[in-house]
């Protein structure tokens, strides 16, 4: 007789969350944005799975020295609707990067590449992103996680 394979599902005990500290110096947004949503929904783990948050927590630095390939930075925008008559407002790449929350840029990035639902809401809160060099999330220990180690065009 054939034994039947049983589909694994992690319970929430068997979960670990790790803390990693990225920083996003002249590392290329798109690339980034792949690397920390993956790691955000714990794909990089063999326990994944899609109905669980089993990722782990990611603290972004230097988020206002991130590049953007090409003409982005000229010509990429984040267009919105404010739900009103003729609410529909738009900011460019460079605007943001210039302006005084760089760090929505990618988090945006990294929020829409996230299926919605409850799900991505609770995701999205392992994700720190900070503008400066400094956070403060010293107290976990976070470990290093070199991006531009996983592809050589990572970094520009």
């Amino acid at each position: 007789m054939v034994e039947k394979m049983k589909t694994y599902s992690p319970k929430l005990a068997e979960i670990e969350n790790k803390w990693y500290v990225v920083d996003a110096k002249d590392v290329v947004l798109g690339r980034l944005a792949v690397i920390l949503a993956n790691r955000i929904r714990g794909k990089h783990k063999p326990t994944f799975a899609p109905h669980m948050d089993c990722g782990d927590n990611i603290v972004v630095i230097n988020a206002d020295k991130v590049k953007l390939t090409g003409n982005k930075k000229a010509q990429g925008k984040f267009i919105w609707h404010t739900n009103h008559p003729g609410g529909i407002k738009e900011k460019s790449w460079a605007d943001i990067l210039d302006g005084k929350h760089p760090e929505r840029l990618i988090s945006k990035a990294v929020e829409r590449m996230i299926s919605k639902g409850v799900l991505r809401r609770n995701q999205m809160r392992r994700l720190h992103i900070y503008a400066g060099e400094s956070h403060p999330h010293e107290a976990q220990a976070p470990e290093t996680l070199d991006v531009s180690v996983f592809n050589a065009k990572n970094k520009r």
